[in-house]
């Protein structure tokens, strides 16, 4: 096992460059932000917010386009492992109100109060020191991905039939996050947050640390990533994906390469919805709606599948493109948003990274390009 992560001779410059780039722009727009108004570079409060919340979507992107793009694991869900993140942030955040909510109640949240709790529930226990929740935010996903894809991946679900499934999975949890007796604000969700760690969320420096934070986490992400698909281990997700069962004849278990990168990119996701909470100021049910797990899949088919740097750079553009779009022609956005798809599809179907593909020099293509397959060496599955 430990030879499939073993690095290979795949270059890293692609992942680098990137990574570089996230951490140079979300720290330049932090310090930007902390400049006097009057100064022609300062950066207003809400770009800062709505910077932070591309970086965490390009989490998700990332998430998906290591079980999709190296795997052949077309996911319709992946937005349930965000908002899971998502949530377990935000009731670490609730904790932090305390006693300054309407009901004065340092023990239990507004909505417990009004709903007439009594008690703390179970699963709330503990969410009152950070350290507990940043473990919640990867475990809570973490177990769910590795339940979910031991019964999927075991039965040899694949194709449509586990695109649907995983789609019915994160509406499920949507409805269930709606029914105010489960513990987590009905259909209002969590929100009016004031601290983090202390430090008020709503001044400039809190904000810029939060955008610096999102950015070095992003980039920290994209390198690891890089580092799994890129080595030996990589090339055994290529084969699963693009061979399973030669895969499976030459003595590996293909459900096992899957489970692994699935947890793996779950975990991810679900990194990517606590910082997100933390720019946006709110989590509800709406997060696991099946058509923001189609967004993402269309952030990663438009930067490039197979890619991660791709990913990364279709989330924040397509973001960017709805958050220009909206503010223009509002109604006209999901036609724009199906109309890029359908374009990408058709004319790029490598993506962004695609283009550039055709421009570089033969020796630097295998930089951004998935690893080829090679004949793996003995079971090490």
């Amino acid at each position: 096992m430990n030879r499939l992560f073993a690095t290979s001779a795949l270059p890293f410059s692609g992942a680098l460059r990137m990574a570089a780039l996230v951490f140079v722009a979300a720290t330049l727009l932090a310090g930007a932000s902390l400049l006097p108004q009057t100064n022609p570079m300062h950066v207003s409060a809400f770009v800062v917010s709505l910077a932070g919340k591309y970086l965490a979507y390009a989490m998700l992107a990332l998430a998906v386009d290591l079980v999709w793009g190296f795997a052949g694991i077309l996911t319709l869900g992946h937005a349930a492992f965000f908002a899971l993140g998502g949530y377990a942030m935000g009731m670490y955040l609730m904790r932090e109100i305390g006693a300054r909510g309407v009901y004065g109640n340092a023990s239990l949240p507004d909505f417990m109060i009004f709903l007439s709790w009594t008690r703390l529930p179970w699963y709330w226990w503990g969410t009152d020191h950070f350290a507990w929740a940043m473990l919640l935010v990867l475990i809570v996903p973490g177990v769910l991905a590795g339940v979910f894809g031991w019964l999927a991946f075991r039965s040899r679900v694949s194709g449509v039939y586990l695109s649907i499934i995983t789609q019915a999975l994160t509406y499920a949890l949507m409805l269930a996050f709606f029914q105010n007796g489960l513990g987590f604000g009905g259909n209002n969700g969590l929100t009016d947050f004031k601290d983090i760690l202390g430090a008020d969320l709503h001044t400039p420096v809190t904000r810029a640390a939060l955008l610096f934070v999102t950015g070095s986490v992003l980039a920290a992400a994209l390198l690891l990533s890089r580092l799994v698909v890129g080595g030996r281990f990589g090339n055994l997700l290529v084969a699963v994906r693009d061979a399973e069962n030669r895969t499976r004849f030459l003595g590996y278990r293909p459900d096992q390469v899957k489970l692994l990168v699935w947890v793996f990119s779950a975990m991810i996701a679900g990194l990517g919805g606590a910082l997100y909470v933390t720019q946006v100021g709110i989590i509800n049910p709406g997060e696991f709606a099946p058509a923001n797990s189609i967004e993402s899949v269309i952030w990663v088919a438009v930067g490039g599948r197979g890619t991660l740097s791709g990913a990364v750079m279709g989330a924040v553009m397509v973001n960017l493109g709805k958050t220009l779009f909206t503010a223009w022609l509002p109604e006209f956005w999901l036609y724009g948003l199906g109309l890029l798809f359908l374009c990408t599809t058709l004319f790029l179907p490598q993506g962004l990274m695609g283009l550039r593909r055709k421009q570089v020099a033969p020796q630097n293509i295998a930089e951004e390009v998935t690893p080829e397959v090679s004949t793996p060496e003995g079971n090490e599955a």
